[in-house]
């Protein structure tokens, strides 16, 4: 095993061991931070499935998740099911309605994909907001019950953990399957990919619900978390932050969304405490990094690594 692959497989190996001992040592609220920065960091990942690794612009993304999470609510709180049952509608939801949206928008490309997907995302967003006696409208729901087992605040966390850690170690999978390298073949050059055979279409497709599937998977954990569910989770705004957190950490980078969930839900909690224009606080961020660093921080470094890597052997 070569030095720099020991080190790559080292890092993750040490930050995965801080997390799991984080509440033994960590406050409450740390602990509560750390699961939001797991939710966001899984959801942007899925994203970034289409945005980085396919080349899609998939602009209204926390519709899935939203979705996701409503599913897991109303079975919860309108069915006598088990917990399981609630927490497998989530990625059926998710996947359900991604394909269902993408079965429309893999008809575009590029910013009219992204366009038509705002619409027909911003269109769910109308059903729930108003639907009271499915939905609760814009109240929400809260008070949902989840079992003892993940109740409790670290309880929830290590279920956010284990949850987040499997579904990134599956997505990486995917991406470096097969179809995940056909994927990016897309990408980089579809017209060569439709002429050697390959269904453009159908790769996309197959992408939107793999991803919608895991953003309704972080929706379930958000329930899990919170207890409760709003409208503003599938609302356009969150879908730029998720946005914003793949260009921030690297979007041609596996790990760099969940460096920019990281990033950005620091940033609203930290800036926060003292203005509330955080937003201002992230532009100036987001600037800086267009300027310096426009392939993402976790891009740069690994750009960096590889340089040195390379001399390193010669």
């Amino acid at each position: 095993m070569t030095q720099s692959r020991f080190q790559a497989l080292v890092i993750p190996a040490v930050l995965l061991l801080a997390l799991a001992f984080l509440p033994q040592f960590g406050t409450r609220f740390y602990i509560y931070l750390v699961s939001l920065i797991l939710i966001q960091g899984l959801l942007a990942t899925s994203l970034n499935l289409l945005l980085g690794f396919g080349g899609m612009y998939q602009f209204h993304h926390a519709v899935f998740y939203g979705t996701g999470a409503y599913a897991t609510a109303l079975v919860l709180t309108k069915t006598g099911s088990p917990a399981w049952v609630a927490f497998a509608a989530a990625p059926l939801a998710g996947g359900i309605l991604s394909l269902l949206i993408g079965v429309v928008c893999v008809r575009l490309s590029k910013l009219y994909f992204g366009m038509l997907q705002i619409s027909l995302g911003s269109l769910v967003w109308t059903i729930v907001y108003r639907w009271y006696n499915f939905t609760g409208g814009d109240d929400g729901i809260h008070g949902i019950p989840v079992p003892d087992a993940i109740s409790s605040g670290v309880g929830a966390y290590y279920f956010t953990l284990a949850v987040t850690v499997v579904s990134l170690f599956i997505l990486y999978r995917i991406i470096r399957s097969p179809f995940g390298m056909t994927f990016q073949a897309v990408r980089d050059n579809p017209v060569r990919c439709e002429a050697i055979g390959v269904n453009v279409r159908v790769h996309q497709l197959i992408g939107m619900v793999i991803a919608g599937a895991f953003a309704g998977i972080a929706g379930s954990l958000f329930v899990t978390v919170e207890g409760s569910v709003f409208p503003e989770l599938m609302f356009w705004t969150l879908s730029l932050e998720i946005l914003i957190m793949c260009l921030l950490g690297g979007w041609f980078t596996f790990f760099g969304p969940m460096l920019g969930a990281a990033v950005i839900v620091s940033l609203q909690t930290f800036v926060g405490i003292y203005t509330e224009y955080w937003t201002m606080v992230l532009g100036i961020v987001l600037m800086m990094l267009i300027l310096l660093l426009p392939q993402g921080v976790l891009g740069f470094f690994m750009e960096r690594w590889i340089k040195i890597s390379r001399s390193e052997e010669n």
